[in-house]
């Protein structure tokens, strides 16, 4: 390591202030964001701490660390940071995060860090024009990244704002009932009658239908193969989901799996490997999590699988899951957890239009989708990048000039 970096100690460079209680610190509104120990909660009118800064989780058994450029709120389960010397605050986010403070244990019953055991560890701290230097290469990175987020974001909000408003409110149709513009393209509008007529879901567009989701898509589970047998998992290629694969997804694009399963293994599924495009369910523990499938997977025991019919779209069949999530929900029974069975999932009833509306929404919204699943894509690229080279900046190994070459190399 370069001699200018100084061997230090965490106590030596900074402190670690208490949040404070705060009543009703998951509301939706206010200007700052509220973290705990697990990042952000909530929103406030009033922040603790300026801008930019770290919160350090305190208790529980996910202690996480957050960056915030905006002034800020921490509650009393976490700590925000207070440099003691020259430090560039978002290199101090990294740095905490390639020291793993946030796994700092004192061993009491209840999963916490405490100041004491953080301060006494080392830390070799570069001078601040490197520190700048490396939060620039890392933060580049995760900006990317989060713009990626928030573009996908608002095209996921479009996307369920027109799934809304032609299948669940029938924009169109109360437009031409009442003789106003639907506000579509003639030929777009033409499709949509100027009627509503009853039926066992209540009032639905003239001509369209009532059917059960079975109906429009068929419906599948899967199950775990014993894993103690390892010609199931050893060396295995096919992709083999759980409900915790989807718990950590931001948009409902499921791209890669924690396990694979060798043709064995994927012998031993009821359902087999599903095509890609599936519409994935979690149907237990929790109910909800929903995701397509880029690629063919197989599925455990706590998916309700959706391949769709021919003439029916998976985005279709996405927005609808997500839509009538507490419809699914109360078809549900359990005494440990709740879960719904395939065959009370088949029965659940859902507006089904004509094969032309269909077409025309899997039309408009088809793009949207497609650019949520490349700015996924290229957020994993940038991510495996971003902690490639995290440990190896903060710790020195890997130069600022080193990093910056080989960036200029692989994006010239």
């Amino acid at each position: 390591m370069a001699g200018e970096w100084r061997a230090s100690t965490w106590g030596d460079e900074i402190s670690l202030e208490y949040g404070k209680a705060l009543r009703g610190h998951d509301q939706t509104e206010g200007r700052y964001r509220v973290f705990g120990s697990n990042g952000a909660i909530g929103w406030t009118s009033e922040p603790l701490a300026a801008g930019p800064g770290v919160i350090l989780g305190r208790k529980g058994a996910y202690r996480g660390v957050e960056y915030s450029r905006e002034p800020f709120f921490v509650i009393d389960t976490a700590y925000y940071v207070v440099p003691k010397t020259e430090l560039d605050m978002r290199w101090l986010y990294y740095a905490i995060k390639h020291y793993k403070l946030g796994e700092v244990d004192d061993g009491s019953p209840i999963p916490s860090t405490t100041r004491a055991a953080v301060y006494m560890l080392d830390v070799d701290v570069p001078p601040p024009a490197e520190q700048r230097a490396i939060a620039h290469i890392l933060g580049t990175l995760d900006d990317k990244i989060e713009l990626n987020r928030r573009m996908s974001a608002t095209l996921e909000a479009m996307a369920r704002a027109l799934f809304k408003s032609w299948f669940v409110d029938f924009d169109p149709v109360r437009a031409k009932m009442e003789g106003r513009d639907p506000g579509l393209p003639q030929a777009l509008a033409d499709l949509f009658p100027a009627r509503l007529v009853d039926s066992e879901l209540g009032e639905i567009p003239e001509g369209w239908g009532a059917k059960p989701i079975g109906g429009l898509a068929e419906i599948v589970g899967g199950s775990t193969p014993k894993t103690e047998r390892a010609e199931y998992w050893e060396g295995g290629t096919h992709h083999w989901v759980t409900p915790k694969d989807l718990s950590g997804l931001s948009m409902p694009v499921l791209l890669n799996t924690e396990r694979k399963i060798t043709d064995a293994g994927l012998a031993q599924v009821s359902s087999g490997l599903l095509p890609a495009g599936t519409v994935l369910l979690s149907s237990r523990a929790p109910i909800g999590y929903l995701a397509i499938a880029e690629m063919p997977v197989a599925i455990n025991q706590g998916f309700i699988g959706m391949k769709p019919r021919p003439g029916i779209s998976n985005l279709f069949l996405l927005r609808w899951a997500a839509a009538a999530h507490d419809e699914i929900v109360s078809y549900a029974n359990g005494s440990t957890f709740l879960e719904i069975s395939k065959s009370a999932f088949r029965p659940i009833l859902a507006v089904a239009p004509p094969t032309s509306i269909m077409d025309a929404f899997d039309r408009l919204s088809r793009p949207m989708y497609r650019k949520v699943v490349e700015h996924e894509r290229e957020s994993r690229t940038l991510a495996a990048l971003r902690d490639t080279l995290l440990p190896k900046l903060i710790s020195g190994e890997l130069r600022v000039t080193e990093a910056e070459a080989f960036l200029k190399a692989r994006d010239p």
